[in-house]
């Protein structure tokens, strides 16, 4: 097993090299998106974030920034819960998943949604990311987009081990730098699995003088082209 000093070694450079990046905003097409939003009453989202002024399509522009502005603005109004998720849905999948507005049509109409959403953040809030994960079942919605979710409304503070996204791209940079999730959690169970790899990303982080965050967009940026001596394992988790 590659030990977590061994991974943070190998993260040192990489932090390094790309330190001075920065993740920059998505790019949507509103009108892509509005016929599977309007018929759940849920197209408010689509005014967040900012004008692209060089497109002719009506392109817009949403930043992760856009979406904690946006929880930071919510009320008690389950709605306007919805509609963050909404957004974190269209943050997610700009304009390169073609499927996502469809998927985000079938969560809307998913009558478990307004439930799993409170559920899940309340989870959240209070640290209980194997719960959240555990629970957070929905039509349509797959790990890569809920916990987009969970880092979305996780308002703990900074010194908290706040959630983090997990989806492929960062699978494939992690396991190119020899990490396994089902080692480090020693099970198979996901719920787990996320509670490790969220821990051993803040652990390198603070080391590093980064951000968990930043380092979790690092390892998505980089889908697995990392420099390493040792052998990419080739698949994920």
């Amino acid at each position: 097993m590659v030990s977590r000093e061994d991974i943070l070694r190998r993260l040192r450079p990489l932090v390094e090299v790309h330190r001075d990046r920065r993740q920059a905003p998505v790019r949507f097409r509103p009108a892509t998106w509005r016929p599977w939003l309007e018929p759940h009453g849920a197209a408010q989202a689509l005014g967040l974030g900012a004008v692209d002024t060089t497109s002719k399509s009506g392109d817009r522009f949403i930043s992760r920034d856009d979406l904690a502005a946006a929880r930071e603005a919510l009320s008690d109004d389950p709605e306007e819960l919805r509609d963050l998720f909404v957004a974190v849905m269209i943050w997610g999948a700009g304009t390169t998943n073609g499927r996502a507005p469809r998927y985000t049509s079938a969560a809307l109409g998913d009558t478990r949604l307004p439930y799993v959403l409170e559920a899940t953040r309340s989870a959240v809030r209070v640290g209980e990311l194997t719960q959240a994960y555990t629970g957070f079942t929905v039509q349509g919605v797959r790990r890569a987009f809920f916990t987009k979710w969970f880092a979305t409304v996780d308002d703990r503070d900074a010194g908290c081990e706040r959630a983090l996204i997990l989806d492929d791209r960062v699978f494939h940079s992690l396991n190119a730098l020899g990490w396994s999730s089902r080692e480090a959690a020693s099970t198979r169970r996901w719920a787990a699995r996320y509670a490790a790899y969220v821990e051993a990303m803040h652990d390198w982080a603070s080391r590093l003088g980064v951000t968990a965050a930043w380092l979790e967009w690092l390892m998505f940026d980089l889908n697995g082209h990392v420099e390493t001596e040792q052998p990419q394992l080739g698949k994920f988790g």
